[in-house]
């Protein structure tokens, strides 16, 4: 059997399961129960000086 048809069949069998499964400890670990707060703090970086990005509002009711 020479190199590329090896290579092939490795591809087609192992390595697909591998990498299957690989996918699939992703997704779990992305998800898991535990991850929620990571998540959520990463997510409201953007949010976190929204105070000081804000327009200056006119002062004593001028329109201009």
């Amino acid at each position: 059997m020479e190199t590329y048809s090896l290579l092939r069949e490795f591809a087609d069998s192992w390595m697909l399961l591998a990498m299957t499964l690989f996918f699939l400890g992703v997704i779990l670990w992305a998800f898991r129960p535990g991850s929620t707060k990571a998540y959520r703090d990463t997510a409201n970086i953007p949010f976190r000086n929204d105070s000081t990005a804000t327009p200056d509002t006119p002062k004593n009711g001028d329109a201009s």
